[in-house]
């Protein structure tokens, strides 16, 4: 089974969520046919948010939200699933968070659970594990971000069954795309980091998103890239299940030779 899969890398407009849904409208609309297309972390918002009041006004509930329900009828119009970064609102509280919505008009959620710098200022963290979900694309599973610097993440989506890991991004370390070849080998998954690119300087600090969003697959090979400046969306056709191949050699399985007893920490 082959699925086409890709990343849409741009600039989102800092607190203009209806127009950054318009833009990437346009964006999948130009596209062509995907069964998978990601969008970076926070992509309905920007990413800088001035304090924890705005965070909590500008956010919005999950499935009844303007962006879970632009997500939806984006995944039906267009015959692919879609992940979006956006800033959620639940009980009062703000979390940065992705939605996961299939062309059958169903809806899936993430709250990032390792929040990178300020964004403890502005949200809370996720408390449920990372999903995997069945979809036509595969079995996608979903981590935002800063989620990447801990290793157990990924291993937990693989371990789960996940063939893609979806990866909504806002990077500015300039050292994950060269982590992720690790996330993919380690585990032996795809992987498709969202990133977005521009600079913003809402909070009394600049921060520079380095983009080079990027598709590796289970040996870690690119398969598509981005520029670090500028927009780009690129879809690539893979074959999820080599994801199922744990073997590295006719004496090693990925899985089967693993020995949590001695390193479950």
């Amino acid at each position: 089974m082959s699925a086409t899969v890709g990343f849409a890398q741009f600039e989102p407009l800092y607190a203009e969520p209806a127009a950054n849904r318009d833009t990437m409208s346009e964006i999948a609309e130009s596209a062509g046919q995907f069964d998978l297309l990601v969008f970076p972390e926070l992509a309905a918002t920007g990413y800088e948010l001035r304090d924890v009041v705005h965070a909590r006004n500008i956010a919005e509930p999950f499935q009844e939200g303007a962006t879970s329900e632009w997500a939806r009828a984006l995944a039906v119009e267009s015959r692919g699933a879609i992940v979006v970064g956006y800033a959620e609102k639940a009980d009062g509280v703000a979390y940065n968070s992705c939605v996961l919505a299939l062309p059958n008009g169903a809806v899936h959620n993430y709250r990032k659970i390792h929040l990178f710098s300020r964004e403890k200022e502005l949200f809370a963290p996720g408390d449920a594990p990372p999903p995997v979900i069945d979809t036509p694309a595969g079995s996608i599973g979903l981590m935002i971000c800063f989620d990447w610097f801990f290793p157990e993440m990924a291993r937990t989506l693989a371990l789960q069954g996940a063939q893609i890991i979806a990866h909504p991004s806002n990077l500015v370390l300039p050292y994950c795309q060269r982590a992720m070849y690790c996330r993919s080998v380690e585990n032996r998954v795809f992987t498709i980091t969202a990133n977005r690119i521009g600079t913003e300087n809402q909070a009394g600090r600049a921060l520079t998103f380095t983009g080079q969003s990027q598709i590796l697959d289970p040996d870690g090979n690119t398969l598509a890239s981005a520029p670090a400046d500028a927009p780009r969306s690129t879809l690539v056709t893979i074959d999820p299940e080599l994801a199922h191949n744990k073997s590295i050699n006719e004496y090693n399985n990925l899985t089967n030779d693993r020995r949590p007893s001695l390193y479950d920490v």
